[in-house]
């Protein structure tokens, strides 16, 4: 197993389950137990956007990097993966460090559009290896 395919998978963990925490806290401080905080671009709304963003890619993400990590992944392999938990992190970033979601940030779009490229290259890499 590729250690570089482990180590980003355990990042997207990290990602998945530190950002339920995160959105777990917030609610608790808040108090808010169900629903979205009262003003759209509070600290827990954005919380529980990049938690749930996380979760729609990690899933495939993590599959992938296992699969490619299992099968001896060329180097560009790697640095897709590598390049894609870079976006997943970035994607992140963008929610918290901004103030507001309605409008695009560059770490943001970074983030989300490198999420997409990374994601279909590895698709196509398994039609190539």
């Amino acid at each position: 197993m590729n250690p570089t395919a482990l180590a980003c998978t355990a990042l997207l963990g990290l990602l998945v389950f530190g950002g339920g925490l995160a959105v777990s806290l917030l609610r608790f401080r808040d108090r808010v137990i169900v629903g979205p905080a009262a003003q759209p671009n509070a600290l827990l709304n954005r919380a529980v956007r990049a938690h749930a963003n996380t979760c729609e890619y990690a899933g495939v993400l993590a599959a992938l990097f296992l699969w490619h990590g299992a099968q001896q992944p060329a180097p560009w392999v790697v640095g897709l993966i590598v390049a894609a938990t870079a976006c997943r992190v970035l994607l992140v970033v963008g929610l918290f460090a901004y103030a507001r979601m309605d409008r695009p940030n560059p770490v943001r779009f970074v983030g989300a559009l490198g999420t997409y490229v990374t994601g279909l290259g590895l698709c196509g890499a398994l039609f190539v290896g």
